[in-house]
């Protein structure tokens, strides 16, 4: 899965996408916020769980 994948998957569940130096950060009023690193290849497999897990879509 890519960034800009993840990225989508978020935004499409309700979150807010701020841009940073090195990461991106979702945020949603009810949530942590959760960072999203810039990759131009796939992002690991841990790492999207991880992501998907803090955002409640896992």
């Amino acid at each position: 899965m890519t960034e800009r994948e993840i990225l989508k998957l978020l935004i499409e569940n309700g979150w807010y996408i701020e841009e940073g130096s090195k990461h991106h950060l979702a945020t949603d009023p009810n949530r942590p916020g959760i960072k999203i690193p810039r990759h131009r290849k796939d992002i690991p497999i841990g790492t999207i769980n991880n992501i998907l897990k803090a955002a409640g879509l896992k």
